[in-house]
């Protein structure tokens, strides 16, 4: 009798144990799709491509990934309409540290280290550039709080009694946390508060006046292609501000839950900042799609994306590329 009820404990553990394995592995070998932020700025992009690949090619998941701005996603992640948020700016958005709090959302691993925002202007408006025979306009300019006696050089051609500030998108997060800067920093009357449609306009903004040698004052950040091709300035902030990003994939509560294998990869997901901005930097002089450099990426950079999966999602992936 001992014997046959051992052998029944025994049974009925493997049986539980193998049903834990199943649950654990169990979210794409259920047919449940990984839906990803189609979030809308390079970095942004090119690691969404990336974790599809290795996601769909490695683990058999189907992957999709929903257009929107971030805050739109954010919301879609803490309903789990969406699953992975893959550069969440953590502590950021309202709506992230609500659904953080409320324990809808998680945020895992570091996709990126290293990397800053904040107020920008090119060198050569401070020290000016020989080779381009530009003169130093703004040689005492070193922190946020000296704009305001510096309006007319960042002149606005449509209210040239203004400067213009170039914000974010509107949608985006950092344009509320700007528009709430400006008015903290009692800039909010003398320049006005530019919103470009689309974060390929403020870099062609930024790009345009660069070239040109002329005064522009944005808001910009890194790992970006951009700052690859412009030598620009950081303003300097109240004391005690931090505006290193602290970056993370975010995870629906649901999804880190009940894929633990999946998670197990995305907490190791990781490519270091140099190398991030030297492809963001190819996809834009070479005019390479997100998707196509992903693969190029995957293909080229074993030794960083083999850290993240199995010795057997490593080989699928290789494979498929």
């Amino acid at each position: 009798m001992k014997t046959k009820t051992a052998l029944l404990s025994t049974l009925l553990t493997a049986g539980l144990l193998a049903s834990g394995v199943s649950q654990a592995a169990g979210w794409c070998e259920s047919g449940k799709p990984v839906k990803f932020a189609g979030l809308n700025w390079e970095s942004a992009m090119l690691l969404t491509d990336v974790l599809q690949v290795v996601l769909n090619k490695g683990y058999g998941c189907e992957t999709d990934s929903l257009p929107g701005n971030s805050i739109t996603m954010e919301n879609a992640l803490s309903t789990n309409d969406i699953q992975v948020f893959a550069e969440e700016w953590v502590g950021r958005s309202e709506v992230w540290n609500k659904a953080e709090t409320a324990g809808k959302v998680v945020g895992v691993g570091a996709p990126v280290k290293g990397a800053v925002e904040g107020w920008y202007v090119p060198r050569y408006v401070i020290e000016g550039d020989a080779k381009r025979k530009l003169e130093a306009k703004a040689p005492d300019l070193k922190s946020i709080a000296d704009l305001g006696k510096y309006s007319q050089l960042f002149k606005d051609a449509e209210e040239p009694d203004k400067g213009r500030f170039y914000n974010c998108p509107a949608g985006w997060t950092c344009e509320l946390e700007n528009t709430e800067m400006l008015k903290s920093y009692g800039l909010e009357g003398k320049y006005t508060n530019f919103r470009p449609g689309t974060g390929p306009a403020l870099d062609a903004a930024i790009l345009s006046s660069y070239k040109r040698g002329e005064p522009i004052l944005a808001y910009y950040w890194t790992p970006t292609p951009l700052m690859g091709q412009v030598d620009m300035v950081r303003l300097e902030e109240k004391a005690g501000v931090n505006k290193t990003i602290d970056i993370k994939v975010g995870l629906s509560k649901t999804f880190h839950d009940q894929a633990p294998e999946l998670v197990a990869v995305l907490e190791k997901v990781n490519i270091p900042i140099d190398l991030l901005n030297e492809n963001l930097a190819r996809m834009t002089k070479d005019r390479i799609e997100s998707p196509k450099l992903a693969k190029i990426f995957l293909k080229e950079h074993p030794e960083v994306w083999h850290q993240w999966v199995s010795e057997d999602a490593a080989k699928k992936v290789e494979a498929s590329l």
